[in-house]
């Protein structure tokens, strides 16, 4: 520069570069045939996310920041502003691996539309933002949880401690329990020796929040290019994504020390605490009734010392029904049925089950004489003498 300064005065500082064409110039046919690619396969993909699938999947590399300006230009992609700076307490991460574990429920429409929306189950480590478990289930209920943790725990072992939400599957939220009070999930995490923290708040619990918002921009679009439109497929799927995943954004503990404990009980004992219980008080007749069903308890003596025990019912993952006394499984046999009450659903679980009501009822709406699109005359009002019969249409 300074020899140019010397030779050709002012005029030498100005670049020979100016004006002309960068060496990192993309080919305008490139640009055109990755403009076509964007637009049919990624529209709606971020520019990191867009970049890292063109060269995964068509074999073109590009810098994401080069792709962010052309989304841009093509109005695929709007540059955002930079927020103002907000200055947030930070809670530091745990210090290994297995130490806490965050864990929550993301409702969200997962397929687009290509099948009914339903919640993704997500369990991610504090120490290293690691998945270490995903499963898509109907709703967030008791038992999804109790599928993922099972999967968990089986191929990593124990935490110290789940932190989660004040959702009722955690916390018994009604305002006259009692404070000893504890859910089914509470109950098989204490058996299990796993210490269940509840967050104050969604910030607190941040780590898994962060971990929903990802999830619902890439895992969406990753099932999306792999053409999944099942639980089951999604489910089958989610191994492989979780692996990518950690690759990706895990990060080093600060410890190299594992806290997982790897003893876990053996399979029945552990299908019995990962099981929906209650306790019922068997009668003379050794009979007790649950979800109304009648069991009754076999016994090759007369079994009296049986008579008003406190029994434990388990209602296991798989819907199989076993009977405790202290510490034995109780044979029985299924004598008889009660007549169904009116079912109570929650709050969450209430567009599953009517989806299930209207999907029995598009069976016979056709059908005009069918008894679903009949009604039940009052014979004491209308004078009428009621036969049996189901009903009379209008």
């Amino acid at each position: 520069m300074t020899r140019a300064y010397r030779r050709e005065g002012i005029t030498g500082l100005i670049s020979k570069h100016r004006g002309r064409v960068s060496n990192h110039h993309h080919d305008a046919s490139k640009k055109a045939q990755i403009k076509g690619l964007v637009h049919q396969h990624y529209a709606d993909f971020g520019p990191t996310f867009a970049a890292e699938k063109l060269r995964e999947r068509e074999g073109l590399s590009v810098n994401k920041e080069t792709l962010r300006q052309w989304m841009i230009e093509w109005g695929l992609w709007q540059a955002k502003r930079q927020k103002q700076v907000k200055l947030h307490q930070s809670r530091a991460r745990r210090s290994c691996f297995g130490e806490l574990v965050q864990l929550d429920g993301s409702h969200h429409d997962w397929f687009e539309g290509r099948r009914e929306k339903c919640c993704l189950l997500v369990l991610i480590d504090d120490a290293t933002s690691r998945l270490v478990g995903l499963r898509f289930e109907e709703e967030e209920t008791t038992v999804g949880y109790f599928r993922v943790v099972k999967e968990y725990l089986e191929k990593a072992g124990r935490p110290l401690a789940f932190y989660s939400d004040k959702y009722g599957v955690f916390r018994v939220n009604h305002p006259d329990t009692d404070t000893d009070s504890e859910t089914q999930f509470g109950r098989a995490m204490r058996e299990l020796g796993i210490e269940l923290i509840c967050a104050n708040s969604p910030q607190a619990k941040g780590r898994v929040e962060r971990a929903n918002a990802t999830l619902q921009d890439r895992l969406i679009k990753e099932m999306r290019l792999q053409e999944i439109n099942t639980i089951e497929a999604a489910n089958a799927f989610l191994a492989t994504f979780m692996a990518d995943h950690n690759e990706r954004f895990a990060v080093s503990a600060k410890s190299e020390i594992n806290a997982h404990r790897k003893h876990l009980p053996d399979s029945k004992t552990f299908d019995c605490i990962l099981s929906v219980q209650a306790i019922r008080t068997l009668s003379k007749n050794l009979e007790l009734s649950y979800r109304c069903v009648i069991y009754q308890v076999k016994t090759s003596g007369k079994g009296y010392r049986l008579r008003h025990a406190k029994v434990v019912v388990c209602e296991r993952m798989d819907g199989t029904i076993c009977l405790m006394y202290q510490g034995k499984e109780l044979p029985y046999t299924c004598h008889q049925k009660q007549k169904r009450t009116a079912e109570i659903v929650g709050a969450k679980e209430i567009e599953t089950k009517l989806n299930q009501v209207k999907k029995s009822a598009e069976k016979y709406m056709s059908t005009a004489d069918h008894p679903w699109q009949c009604y039940v005359l009052n014979p004491a009002k209308v004078g009428l003498r009621h036969e049996g019969k189901s009903a009379s249409c209008s």
